[in-house]
C-alpha cells in the first residue's frame, strides 16, 4: 500500500501563495525594467511587505531570478512536451512543437527574454537550471528517436542524413554529446549526424523567435507567420524528417 501523502498545512499553503505572489510581482517588474532592474526591495514594497520578510522566501535577487528562470524553462518545456505528445507522425509533432514554442514566446515575451535574451549582469545560473533548460531540446530529440525507431529516418552510420559527414573536432564533440544523450530517456537511438543537425535546427528556431520578438523583422517579414511556417518546415527537412506537406499551427497560450 502506498503511503498516504499528508495535505499541506495552513502555514504551508500560505507560504506557497505568498511565494506565488512574489514571483508574479517580480514578473511584472521584468516587463517594466528588465531582469537587470529586478529589486527585492521594490517587490516587497509593491506587496506591502518589509524587505526582511521577503528575504525569508528569497535570500537574494539571484535566488529570485533563479526561481523565475526555472519557472520559464519549465513552462516552455511543458508547452513543447504537450505539443509532441499527440499520436502523429514525427514531422507533424516536430512542427507542432515549433509553433507551440513560438506561441508561448509571443505570449510571454519578458519571460522568454529572461531565458534567451541578453545575460543578466552579475548573475550566474546555478546547476538547478540545467534540468529545466534541457526539457525543450530533449523533447525534440524524443521526436527524432521516434522517427528513427519508426523507420522514417536512417538509424545511423555514414549517410544517415544527406550532406557532408562529421570530422575532426566536430566529430569528437558530436560523439561526446551523443554519448551523454544516451543516458537521457528516449534519445539512445539518435545518430551523431542527426544530433548535430538537431542542435543547428534548435538554435535556428530560437534565433528566428528572438528576431521576431526583438523587432528585427520590422519592415521586412512582419508579421512573421508565413516566414516562420516556411522556415520550420525547412528545418524539419534539414534534420532528416520527411518533407511531406503538413500545416500545423498551435494556439498562443
Amino acid at each position: 500500500m502506498s503511503p498516504v501523502k499528508a495535505s499541506p498545512t495552513a502555514r504551508e499553503r500560505a507560504r506557497a501563495e505568498l511565494t506565488r505572489e512574489i514571483k508574479e510581482e517580480a514578473r511584472r517588474q521584468l516587463a517594466e525594467t528588465g531582469a537587470h532592474g529586478l529589486s527585492l526591495r521594490a517587490v516587497a514594497r509593491e506587496l506591502g511587505m518589509v524587505s526582511s520578510a521577503l528575504y525569508r522566501y528569497f535570500p537574494s535577487r539571484d535566488d529570485l531570478l533563479t526561481a523565475l528562470i526555472i519557472d520559464a524553462y519549465d513552462a516552455l518545456g511543458e508547452v513543447a512536451e504537450t505539443a509532441i505528445a499527440a499520436s502523429a507522425r514525427p514531422r507533424v509533432r516536430w512542427l507542432a512543437a515549433c509553433h507551440a514554442i513560438r506561441g508561448w514566446a509571443l505570449a510571454h515575451p519578458h519571460e522568454y527574454a529572461l531565458i534567451y535574451g541578453s545575460p543578466v549582469p552579475g548573475y550566474r545560473a546555478p546547476r538547478a537550471t540545467v534540468g529545466p533548460a534541457s526539457r525543450v531540446p530533449l523533447a525534440f530529440m524524443s521526436v527524432l528517436r521516434d522517427a528513427v525507431a519508426g523507420g522514417e529516418m536512417p538509424a545511423g552510420g555514414d549517410g544517415a542524413v544527406a550532406g557532408p559527414g562529421l570530422s575532426g573536432a566536430l566529430a569528437d564533440q558530436a560523439a561526446a554529446l551523443t554519448a551523454a544523450l544516451a543516458t537521457a530517456p528516449g534519445v539512445r537511438a539518435v545518430p551523431a549526424e542527426v544530433v548535430v543537425r538537431a542542435v543547428i535546427a534548435w538554435t535556428q528556431l530560437f534565433g528566428m523567435i528572438s528576431f521576431e520578438l526583438f523587432g528585427q523583422f520590422v519592415g521586412s517579414f512582419e508579421p512573421a507567420d508565413a516566414l516562420f511556417e516556411y522556415a520550420v518546415a525547412q528545418l524539419a527537412a534539414f534534420v532528416g524528417l520527411d518533407s511531406a506537406p503538413s500545416r500545423v499551427r498551435a494556439p498562443i497560450r
